[in-house]
């Protein structure tokens, strides 16, 4: 007995020297990657003045000390963010901090950019996803699809994204991901019970943030930024490009993206299990269990289809138009209280880590946009391609902006490199429309960072995985992405009438 007790002993030190040991590498780690963003952002803010970018036109962009040291905060963010040596939250802050700190732009205005309307229109969109958590609308629509899909965790993930593209034709991307994330936590429950992370998990919710962006540009109701290049391209191209115009070049893309997404989470998140036994017996049991619509959940989808209709029809109506999406958005929140639907308590659960993450990324972007440093980086990288051929400098544009959109917002993404691209086109004899279809398909697709849209950060919130785990999902995807889109221009579109060079 005293040796078996002996023996037991051993074994827990053994054990508890071995957790300590893991202890001390995952916080080297850190630290490591803690420093290495601070000697990034001390490396490029202390460094001799950058030269100018020149476009093709002689204009000179200088990058100022704010700029450069804006440049240096870039890259601080995304090895916290990555790496998650810190909350993500907590890296926003630091976002706003050092600006201050380092007098890169006035706090006040570093500061603001956290509540912008865009943040706000995060919060209404978590809302409506809590709304329809708690009065049970995601469980009764998590059961209709499963029982549709049937047990096969293959099909599964298809019927769930097919459910996120479909959704994107007809509103706004943050929306849907804001709709279907607690249908989706729902689905997840029934798979594992304790919502353990699972190679199923990660693909359900990463898979889900992918499909949103490849959904969302099929049409112009699938995010602001079609709007936004559409409207560059009138203004320096003079032509209009319409709603089914966009929708005819860009839906072959989009859905062949849908597609190809879910093969690559089949074989990245390969499911523990081909199928759930017993799955639509469960569901068959679960839905009977919730009965009829209640009042609470007719007035809820009746408030939710009334905003969603309200921000799908903006691009129709010009009164709607007029009216900022957010604060039409938001009137879902408020009515979600004045009827009690809604309490003091929910209110306190809304992930503020996801709205801090969404507030820096806002943040960031501005800084790099204000302080000149975007411009400088767009000239910089198409000057570069001036001399190149006609596909390469599409596809180059293209790739600028997929980077760009995971960092900053993809309808700044598009502000800064469009008009730029627009202008230099004609010296290589490139038509405009293919610049603008090209840019649109990779500002909607940010596959790397969790700041590169809302549905990113949205499926974080699931725990199912870490802001690492993500980006090594998204280099693969941003790869086929960048090839499909190169078939595209070379081939498919041109075949189906798109105009891709013009006689200099």
């Amino acid at each position: 007995m005293l040796d078996k007790a002996k023996n037991n002993q051993k074994g827990e030190r053994n054990q508890v020297h071995r957790l300590a040991r893991v202890v001390r590498e995952v916080d080297a780690k850190r630290t490591f990657f803690l420093l290495l963003g601070v000697f990034l952002f001390c490396l490029i803010y202390f460094s001799p003045e950058w030269s100018d970018a020149v476009d093709p036109k002689g204009q000179h962009f200088p990058l100022s000390k704010q700029g450069q040291a804006a440049l240096g905060l870039f890259f601080l963010a995304a090895t916290w963010w990555v790496f998650e040596v810190v909350p993500i939250g907590i890296t926003s802050i630091a976002i706003g901090v050092t600006q201050a700190m380092f007098l890169i732009r006035d706090a006040r205005v570093a500061f603001s950019d956290f509540m912008d309307p865009s943040v706000w229109f995060i919060i209404g969109s978590l809302v409506i996803g809590m709304s329809f958590s708690k009065t049970g609308l995601t469980k009764r629509m998590a059961y209709k699809m499963l029982n549709m899909v049937g047990e096969k965790t293959s099909m599964i993930y298809l019927g769930s994204f097919l459910m996120v593209a479909i959704l994107t034709l007809i509103m706004a991307h943050t929306a849907v991901a804001a709709a279907v994330y607690p249908i989706l936590m729902a689905i997840y429950a029934l798979y594992d019970e304790d919502n353990k992370p699972t190679k199923f998990g990660r693909g359900l919710f990463i898979g889900m943030a992918f499909v949103a962006g490849a959904g969302s540009v099929m049409t112009l109701l699938g995010a602001a930024r079609g709007a936004v290049a559409v409207g560059f391209f009138r203004d320096i191209s003079g032509r209009e490009i319409g709603f089914f115009e966009l929708s005819y070049y860009m839906m072959p893309i989009g859905l062949i993206m849908v597609f190809i997404l879910w093969g690559l989470t089949m074989v990245m998140f390969k499911p523990e299990h081909k199928v759930i036994p017993g799955l639509r017996e469960r569901v068959a049991i679960l839905n009977k269990n919730l009965g009829g619509m209640t009042k609470v959940e007719i007035l809820t989808l009746i408030i939710v289809a009334v905003v969603l209709l309200s921000l799908s029809l903006r691009s129709f109506i010009p009164f709607l138009a007029k009216i900022d999406k957010t604060a039409i958005m938001l009137v879902a929140t408020l009515l979600f209280f004045i009827f009690k639907i809604l309490t003091i308590d929910d209110l306190e659960k809304i992930p503020w880590n996801i709205v801090l993450l969404f507030g820096g990324a806002m943040s960031i972007g501005f800084c790099l946009w204000q302080t000149g440093a975007a411009s400088w980086l767009a000239v910089q990288w198409l000057g570069y391609l001036q001399n190149a051929g006609w596909f390469l400098f599409v596809i180059g544009i293209a790739f600028f902006v997929l980077i760009m959109t995971n960092f900053i917002m993809n309808v700044a993404a598009i502000a800064i490199s469009m008009p730029v691209a627009l202008v230099i086109a004609p010296y290589l004899g490139v038509a405009p429309e293919v610049i603008m279809f090209a840019s649109l398909a990779t500002a909607g697709m940010p596959f790397l960072l969790l700041i590169g849209a809302a549905p990113n950060a949205m499926a974080y919130e699931s725990r199912q995985f870490t802001p690492g785990q993500f980006f090594v999902a998204g280099i693969p995807a941003s790869i086929i992405l960048m090839i499909v889109l190169a078939v595209f221009v070379k081939f498919i579109w041109p075949m189906m009438g798109m105009p891709v060079t013009i006689t200099p």
